[in-house]
């Protein structure tokens, strides 16, 4: 498959979103991590359930670069679980749903994680919350006859795992701002949440 296949079945199973920037360039790299797991017959839920006990690994980390490294390589896993089904024509309903439910519980490790440098709890599980409930409108969506709703918010999960590390660094650099990074993500996803119900009700009218 040329990577403008791969880029076209991509942008379709996510309603529409157009392949640029920031996703273009993760497609790129995506893509040809695909083609080497291919290669040596790696299947995607295979990836899926590595990405899903990097992190809960989490549970038992001591190090700051390792909890660092463990939500690097599970993002890493789940941006290619899905390029890899594309790649190898295995995109399957269970596929998806075991995708799904190792993402939510995933990000419940994450901030696991983010609560150990710094994060106070309840803004810990604000943060999840929000984003599970954000997640499950999409996947109500579907459930009614609906693809993907082609937006894109600004705390998508990669977003998610970029601020437990950013919390992460700021603990291993001694910055006690955990915090208040949290209140203003928390706020940042009620933003994004509002984003997908105002979509959601253009859609559904």
């Amino acid at each position: 498959m040329k990577s403008s296949e791969f880029n076209r079945k991509w942008s379709d199973l996510h309603g529409g979103v157009e392949v640029q920037g920031v996703i273009s360039l993760w497609l790129r790299i995506s893509y040809w991590i695909a083609r080497g797991l291919a290669f040596v017959r790696i299947t995607p839920n295979i990836v899926t359930t590595v990405g899903l006990l990097a992190s809960v690994a989490i549970y038992q980390t001591i190090y700051t670069s390792q909890l660092l490294a463990l939500v690097l390589f599970s993002l890493i896993c789940d941006g290619v679980d899905g390029s890899l089904a594309i790649y190898r024509g295995r995109v399957s309903k269970f596929g998806e749903l075991y995708d799904s439910l190792a993402d939510r519980i995933s990000e419940a490790f994450w901030l696991m994680g983010a609560s150990f440098v710094g994060v106070p709890v309840r803004w810990a599980i604000a943060i999840w919350v929000i984003g599970a409930t954000q997640e499950y409108a999409r996947a109500r969506l579907a459930s009614l006859g609906y693809a993907e709703i082609g937006i894109v918010t600004p705390t998508e999960r990669p977003v998610r795992a970029i601020f437990v590390m950013a919390v992460t660094l700021s603990y291993w650099l001694g910055y006690e701002v955990a915090t208040n990074l949290a209140i203003g993500f928390v706020i940042l996803q009620i933003w994004s949440f509002l984003q997908v119900m105002r979509m959601a009700k253009s859609i559904l009218r």
